[in-house]
């Protein structure tokens, strides 16, 4: 155990050391530090005892491993005698190499020249295998040309060119080579720059052409439904968006400009033009390694506003045929449809080539700033150039358009107003015409052999035109407008403008706003079209309706012009208005629609539409004094209309109300007849008694029938007038007071129109109303004024205390004529009037004549038998032609009749009549009626005596009158 622990602590020592020679040091300072001999010992015989058991361990792993100790030993002596070996080899090599360089030393020279003629024979091959391979330049060009792979071409020609002019200068057979390869290298930047400008303007558009050609194809599928506009300016509130650029790139690549110049590489198996932004950066790059940029710059300066002006001519041929394949004819009045048609397309177009220019741009900044060129001092342009061309571009377009020049107004009508401006009587209106036969074509050449043959060559002759610039157009040139030169799309015209002023108006924000303009500054283009609208069109469109106005208001007698019959049925009326009036409102509505169509100018439109109004009411209100209004002075009727007492009156009456409302809303009343009848006593009573006893010379009526009628056309003109213009305002008001969310239709709101404005409108129709009124009152006085003008010298100068003779069988003479007025009257009036208005003008008219004749009784000195029958004869033929007009009997002058029949009676028995009868007439005409016996008849009495008749007259209408007052209240006590 002492060994194997003395073995053990050894063994560990020399394990942790590792190091034999650290144990043998152990033992010696052990046994030296030991006190006496037998630690010594005791430690002499640990390390036997460690001794013999490591001997004995080394024995058995001897044993153990025999033969893996046999196999390591004949390994150890293998490798030693290699190594041995290869010492020697390396010691004979190092002898060998002494002994080369030491003959190669002695044979430098030699080898010196056989290195050279190596290198030059090495030389002269790689010239013969540059020779052989220029000699393929040109057919390997002719190739990437024609595939289009011009980047290749460029790199292949330019290491040609620089090839030939280098180390293959003096090679007299490449001389012919090197002048084809030089001129090739000359022209092919001229060949870069064109397919470059193909994509920038050709290329580029192709998507809006598809786009205009799907929708042209989807207006002519629903062409025959309900009118599809061509444009929605509901949809761009804010500038939209560059033309989508998704086209200048595929699926998987880079959108526009995300590659920079020098990372553009070309694929030989792909199609160059795929991608447009990758085709046009490889002809940059191309065209730099040419070192053409600074042509390339010019180039694309120069030609941008002629390429712009190819682009409207190509589209114009476009929507031309566009329009002639959907079946639309040119020469139509859909016209400015399709000029809109046009500027859209246009617009996208133009987008479309500023992205194209934005991307070029690019791709040319990449050539400066990168070692591809060394001409760093290029000048190149910037979008604002290629806005600008653009904006001078559509400027000459619209030049042409709005017919600027005026090259066309001076010899063509203005097309404002639809409705016929010749003057007819309204006799027209009712005049038997011929029916209209429809007049078909017999035949048509379009389908004949000659027409066929011609249309296809004309498309041929498109085709190859438009071949070389990839746009295939289809139809006849005879679908476009010549002029001067230039084909339009429509007829050039002001008017124009009314339907392409929004969508130009929002193209020139996206200028702006791809310019970065303030608020404070503006494109050329806004301020061509700002100072086009205030200086031109403006003063154009007043212009034309100060020209339409005065055709029909600066005549001789304006309200004696009246529209035709055919207007009349456009209009759905059924009474003649007055020329004049149909121009003013169709004015009205044009500046209107303006408004709406140039919705940033509402306020100089509103501005015109009130002088307008204003002048048309002037002159109303002259043509109307003109009438009623002789030596300085009103006509009766006039002045009862002007009077405020009177009018109100009037209006106030239930046939006024009546006339302004339908039937069906009035209110029934119980009393109705007894209270119409009370309200036209108080009519009658008032006009009698405004006049007085006073006679009506012919100067104070209107004798002229022909006035009668104007004013009614008036009336009916200057109400429809009034009408139209509320609506047209009304509907003003409302769209501006409407939400943005309720106005969704609207693309640009219209600014606010100020109160003062609006209130201005709003007078303007109520002051128009208001004449009209007043015209219809005239009308319905001035029949009366006639009834007074004849009936009141019946009375006063007439002699009716006559024998019964044939004399006395006649009609008064003044009745006569008071019936032949008024039925002149009545036959202006039906044709001049609608219904109601007709029956206000005659309706209870006989209560006035019944009124007057029975007031009239005071004025006659005598009256006789035979006079009281001619006064009935009179009252009858005045009742039966009221009842012709009227169609309703006249009951009142029945009342005229019993009064005059009841002077038949003497005095006295007239007072018995008024007892047993009732009291049917106010004491004033009994007293008249009385006063009038007393002076016709005989035996009468004396004054006092007819006092007492009077006295008790009287007193007999006291007494009935509280009789009928009892009667009364003792049925209200019954109800």
């Amino acid at each position: 155990m002492a060994a194997e622990g003395a073995g053990g602590k050894y063994r560990s020592t020399v394990s942790k050391s590792k190091d034999p020679s650290g144990l043998l040091i152990s033992v010696i300072r052990t046994l030296s530090t030991s006190d006496d001999v037998e630690d010594r010992e005791n430690e002499k015989g640990r390390l036997e005892e460690a001794y013999e058991k490591c001997d004995r361990d080394l024995d058995e792993l001897i044993v153990q491993h025999y033969t893996e100790l046999t196999t390591a030993i004949r390994t150890y002596q293998s490798i030693t005698e290699r190594i041995t070996s290869s010492r020697n080899k390396i010691k004979q090599v190092k002898e060998n190499l002494l002994s080369c360089k030491m003959l190669l030393h002695c044979k430098r020279d030699e080898l010196r020249k056989l290195w050279i003629e190596g290198i030059e024979h090495k030389h002269v091959l790689n010239l013969l295998d540059e020779i052989e391979n220029i000699k393929q330049v040109p057919q390997k060009l002719e190739q990437c040309m024609a595939s289009k792979h011009y980047l290749s071409a460029t790199d292949m020609l330019v290491s040609a060119v620089e090839s030939l002019e280098g180390p293959l200068l003096q090679v007299e057979g490449l001389s012919d080579l090197r002048l084809e390869l030089h001129s090739k290298k000359m022209n092919l930047h001229l060949v870069l720059i064109d397919e470059l400008h193909r994509h920038l303007y050709i290329k580029s558009t192709s998507r809006a052409v598809q786009q205009s050609k799907e929708k042209g194809r989807r207006s002519s599928l629903v062409k025959d439904g309900s009118p599809v506009p061509l444009l929605d300016v509901t949809n761009l509130p804010t500038p939209r968006k560059f033309l989508d650029t998704s086209q200048y790139s595929t699926p998987g690549s880079s959108s526009v400009k995300e590659i920079s110049l020098q990372d553009i590489k070309e694929d030989l198996e792909l199609d160059p033009e795929e991608n447009s932004t990758l085709f046009m950066g490889i002809l940059i790059k191309g065209l730099a390694k040419l070192k053409k940029i600074p042509e390339t710059v010019k180039a694309i300066k120069e030609r941008l506003e002629q390429e712009l002006q190819q682009i409207v001519k190509r589209s114009t041929t476009q929507v031309a045929d566009s329009g002639y394949q959907r079946g639309e004819n040119i020469t139509a009045e859909n016209q400015p449809r399709l000029l809109l048609e046009l500027l859209e397309l246009l617009f996208d177009k133009f987008n479309a080539v500023a992205t194209a220019h934005s991307v070029v741009l690019g791709y040319l900044q990449d050539t400066v700033v990168t070692p591809l060129t060394q001409q760093e001092d290029v000048k190149l342009y910037d979008m604002a150039d290629v806005w600008v061309k653009i904006q001078d571009v559509l400027q000459m377009l619209l030049t042409e358009y709005l017919d600027m020049k005026n090259t066309r107004t001076a010899s063509e009508p203005s097309a404002q107003l639809g409705y016929a401006s010749t003057g007819r009587e309204f006799a027209a209106f009712f005049a038997k015409k011929k029916p209209q036969r429809p007049k078909n074509s017999l035949f048509k050449f379009e389908s004949s052999s000659h027409a066929i043959s011609m249309s296809a060559y004309l498309r041929e002759q498109r085709r190859e035109l438009y071949s070389r610039s990839g746009e295939l157009q289809g139809g006849p040139d005879d679908n476009l407008i010549e002029g001067g030169g230039t084909k339009f799309v429509c007829k050039p015209g002001a008017r124009n403008i009314t339907v392409i002023f929004h969508p130009l108006l929002r193209f020139i924000q996206e200028i702006e706003h791809a310019l970065g303009l303030g608020p404070a500054k503006q494109c050329p283009l806004r301020e061509f079209l700002t100072v086009y609208i205030k200086n031109i069109f403006l003063n154009q469109v007043l212009a034309e309706i100060n020209k339409e106005i005065e055709g029909v208001t600066k005549t001789s007698d304006p309200l004696k012009i009246l529209a035709n019959a055919d207007t009349m049925k456009v209009l759905g009326v059924q009474r003649p208005l007055l020329q004049s009036t149909i121009i003013l409102e169709k004015t009205v509505q044009d500046l209107m629609n303006l408004m709406h169509d140039l919705s940033a100018y509402s306020d100089q439109f509103l501005n015109m539409v009130c002088v307008k109004l204003q002048e048309y009411k002037d002159t109303c209100t002259a043509a109307y004094r003109g009438i009623v209004q002789s030596e300085e002075k009103l006509v009766i009727s006039a002045s009862w209309a002007k009077d405020d007492d009177i009018s109100r009156l009037l209006k106030s009456l239930p046939n006024w109300v009546n006339m302004a409302q339908p039937k069906q809303l009035r209110s029934k009343r119980e009393e109705e007849e007894d209270f119409i009848r009370a309200a036209f006593g108080k009519e009658s009573e008032v006009l009698i008694g405004n006049l007085g006893d006073k006679l009506i010379p012919p100067q104070d009526i209107l004798r002229d029938v022909s006035d009668l009628k104007a004013l009614a056309n008036m009336h009916e003109s200057l109400e429809w007038l009034a009408g139209r213009t509320k609506s047209a305002f009304s509907n003003l008001s409302t769209s501006q007071s409407l939400s943005p969310t309720q106005d969704n239709h609207m693309n640009m709101d219209l600014p606010a129109v100020s109160e003062q404005i609006m209130q201005t409108l709003s007078e303007l129709a109520k002051s128009f109303q208001d004449m009209a009124d007043r015209c219809l009152l005239v009308l319905h006085l001035e029949v009366r004024v006639h009834c007074f003008h004849y009936l009141i010298p019946l009375a006063k100068e007439g002699n009716y205390a006559i024998v019964a003779n044939v004399e006395s069988m006649d009609y008064d003479p003044l009745v006569v004529r008071l019936n032949k007025d008024i039925s002149a009257i009545e036959e202006a009036m039906s044709a001049s009037l609608q219904q109601h208005k007709f029956q206000y003008i005659f309706e209870v008219l006989g209560h006035l004549i019944s009124c007057i004749l029975i007031n009239g009784a005071q004025y006659f000195r005598r009256i006789s038998e035979s006079g009281i029958k001619k006064i009935c004869r009179n009252i009858f033929v005045l009742q039966q032609n009221l009842t012709n007009i009227t169609m309703s009997r006249e009951a009142d002058l029945d009342f005229a009749r019993q009064y005059y029949e009841m002077l038949y009676n003497t005095a006295d028995e007239l007072l018995n009549l008024v007892v047993d009868q009732g009291v049917k007439y106010t004491e004033l005409e009994y007293i008249h009626a009385l006063t009038l016996l007393h002076r016709s008849q005989t035996g009468v009495g004396d004054q006092t005596t007819q006092n007492m008749r009077l006295q008790r007259l009287k007193e007999i209408i006291c007494e009935q009158a509280a009789i009928k007052q009892a009667t009364k209240d003792k049925k209200i006590t019954t109800v």
